[in-house]
């Protein structure tokens, strides 16, 4: 009787980091990966690309760099998501990459989620990745609108558990009705931060 060999799958496999089919798909492309990771306060986007020898970070964006542009709110958020695929597209045109493929992992491919308001983020920041628009939140959401109506609704309605929902925010003394306001400035001083590096340099060489 033929005994069937069986293999055993790789660590990453078994504890469920990788998909290694979806990996080789996007391996295919020949091209960088625009990697989007999530946590419940944190979004990380980086541009990795393929080595023999094990994976290369280029480029490396983390929401809580934020707070050095203006945001003041959460970083864990779809306005902080955008932002942070902004500032990472910002970085890779540093590293002259132009183009990349979106990876999302193992999370669910919902649309309006977290992972595509930082692909949209990038796309806006000059990367070229190939998505459908149907993915994409609302330009409302991007913002943080529905956040900032929301707490303005619940202000008027149940005081109190609009402190308790929001109670991070009182503690910082924030408004979440100044959030869309505040994203525009944000997105403002990361899509020019490059040109007034650029200023400064030269000023200083002058």
């Amino acid at each position: 009787m033929r005994r069937s060999r069986r293999r055993t799958p790789h660590r990453r496999k078994r504890e469920g980091k990788t998909d290694y089919r979806v990996r080789l798909s996007l391996l295919k492309s020949r091209k960088p990966r625009l990697v989007v990771r999530k946590s419940l306060n944190n979004v990380i986007c980086q541009i990795v690309k393929f080595d023999p020898e094990g994976d290369r970070v280029v480029v490396s964006a983390d929401s809580k760099e934020l707070k050095k542009f203006g945001w003041k709110f959460h970083c864990g958020n779809v306005p902080s998501a955008y932002l942070t695929g902004l500032l990472c597209a910002e970085k890779a045109k540093k590293h002259k990459v132009s183009e990349a493929i979106l990876d999302i992992g193992l999370y669910e491919s919902t649309p309006g989620n977290r992972l595509y308001s930082a692909l949209k983020g990038a796309v806006d920041g000059g990367l070229e990745v190939h998505h459908s628009e149907d993915v994409l939140p609302k330009p409302e959401r991007l913002a943080g609108q529905h956040i900032s109506e929301y707490a303005g609704k619940l202000k008027s309605s149940g005081p109190t558990k609009y402190r308790k929902v929001f109670s991070s925010y009182k503690k910082s003394k924030l408004d979440p009705k100044d959030m869309p306001k505040i994203f525009e400035q944000t997105k403002k001083k990361i899509s020019g931060a490059k040109e007034r590096k650029k200023k400064a340099s030269s000023k200083s060489k002058k």
